[in-house]
């Protein structure tokens, strides 16, 4: 607790704001609002919860009487309790940032935990032809002087991807490398477990995957001990594998920062500067340190603005206009029912601890998804309630846009669909797998395989006027077996592979 509390000002942080960087002086009053409500209306991974409620009574017993901790069912319930004024730092989602702006005594600030601000980035936007992920990342560098010589990048070249897309080792099950940092539970996670245990018993809740114990930091003391095992052990080898994926070590070479970040329990610049500082310092080489950089200031932050830039209405957007259901063993994180060895193990890591890294989501989950056709928007809402580090802001930019294509370009230039050579290439999944990832039709096909045409054939009129998609749309053309294909993706309906 501060020696002397500020109250004139209350800063009110959402779960997702729990660094010190979300007020404006230690000493600062602060409002902790812990709403059931917000459990009771969606399915949220268990882990998810916990690690969420976990965080949140961790930073309102470290400030102890500098904040005011409320037990609600809504937040309206909660605020109605509060006298004085309250400001916030702008939520993460267009709801909340709609609700608290028609709070007349709560003053509404610019977000904080994030790079670029709105302002630079909307300035940046409007001289941008198309907004380009690559040509954000290159004027961040240059606005951070982050991995900089001068106004040239560091050896010249602005981008190691080329050198981060190897492959799986074929000789090994695991990379080899230190473990990610680990936490040690306390009687705070206790609690929490048993209120939600609790909450079940009286059909207040509803959870979807398993339990476990806790992974992810819910301190910043906690996330900077994660920060710094990863840029000591981790960081140096997580440039080469970081799209490759080996059954074996679900983990790779991955910070495991993202659900602490998304937290608000570490500040992304400053991880960035740190990782650059690892560079200069001879620990770690230029291509893992560029690799890392990239996702913090560049993608993190380009889909931080992607979510406010196109408006609420981004996400109903269905370019091609898929409406499937998610089948009910997807929807319930059932592996157990999967027989297609990739999507058996990733949706059982999801299962087990409501993660997986980011190729696995792209080139698994969401490439399967897009393939059967199902609506991008509920894709969204089961990435967000299903992942310990999803949120609003994360999923629709990422789903939609990215991994669903459903915003018809406005993102990617070309739908992320890739058949069961691309997995066989970057994993060791297919080898003791049933189905053979060379083969599109009879009982041995690839899901993957097999879906892609299928993916293809349905949206090619769409896809007819990308530039990207004439290679493939031409081998679309020449396959024999089209017909074939189809006709046993659609007999496979929504079973499980």
């Amino acid at each position: 607790m501060a020696e002397s509390v500020n109250e004139q000002n209350r800063r009110w942080c959402f779960a997702d704001q729990l660094g010190p960087h979300f007020l404006d002086d230690p000493a600062q009053a602060v409002l902790l609002i812990e709403s059931r409500a917000v459990f009771q209306r969606r399915r949220f991974h268990r882990r998810k919860a916990h690690l969420v409620l976990s965080a949140l009574r961790h930073r309102a017993a470290e400030l102890g009487e500098q904040a005011l901790f409320l037990q609600t069912r809504t937040y309206r319930e909660a605020l109605d309790q509060v006298h004085g004024p309250v400001s916030v730092c702008q939520p993460t989602s267009w709801q909340a940032d709609r609700f608290v702006r028609s709070l007349p005594a709560v003053q509404v600030l610019p977000a904080r935990g994030f790079c670029t601000s709105r302002e630079a980035f909307d300035e940046w936007a409007k001289n941008q032809r198309t907004l380009l992920m690559e040509n954000f990342y290159r004027t961040a560098r240059r606005r951070f002087d982050l991995l900089m010589d001068g106004d040239d990048p560091v050896q010249g070249r602005w981008n190691f991807d080329a050198d981060n897309r190897e492959p799986a080792p074929k000789d090994r099950q695991q990379l080899g490398i230190p473990p990610p940092w680990r936490p040690t539970e306390d009687e705070i996670d206790e609690r929490v477990r048993a209120d939600l245990n609790r909450w079940e018993r009286d059909g207040d809740v509803s959870f979807v995957g398993n339990d476990g114990p806790r992974e992810f930091p819910v301190t910043a003391t906690e996330a900077q001990s994660a920060l710094q095992v990863f840029l000591r052990d981790r960081l140096p080898h997580f440039g080469p594998h970081e799209d490759a994926i080996l059954a074996g070590d679900p983990f790779m070479a991955h910070s495991l920062l993202s659900a602490p970040m998304n937290l608000g329990l570490l500040d992304p610049l400053d991880c960035a500067y740190a990782a650059e500082d690892a560079f200069r310092s001879g620990q770690a080489p230029l291509a893992s340190v560029e690799g890392y950089i990239r996702q913090l200031i560049g993608w993190r932050d380009y889909i931080w603005h992607v979510y406010w830039h196109f408006g609420y209405g981004y996400r109903r957007r269905n370019a091609l206009r898929a409406h499937g259901a998610l089948p009910d063993w997807f929807a319930e994180l059932d592996a157990d029912a999967v027989q297609a060895h990739c999507l058996r193990d990733v949706l059982a890591q999801v299962r087990d601890h409501g993660w997986v890294h980011h190729i696995p989501r792209l080139m698994v989950l969401s490439n399967y998804a897009m393939q059967r056709g199902w609506h991008p928007g509920a894709v969204a809402d089961w990435f967000h309630r299903c992942f310990v580090d999803g949120y609003d802001w994360v999923m629709v930019a990422n789903v939609i846009g990215m991994a669903q294509h459903a915003d018809g370009g406005l993102m990617a230039t070309k739908p992320y669909a890739a058949g069961g050579a691309y997995i066989n290439r970057m994993s060791d999944y297919c080898g003791p797998c049933q189905y053979r990832p060379s083969e599109r039709v009879g009982d041995r096909a690839c899901p993957f395989t097999g879906g892609y045409w299928w993916f293809l054939a349905r949206n090619c009129e769409q896809l007819a006027g990308n530039r990207r998609m004439t290679q493939p749309l031409a081998g679309l053309r020449r396959l024999k077996d089209l017909d074939d294909v189809v006709a046993q993706q659609q007999d496979l309906g929504g079973t499980p592979p």
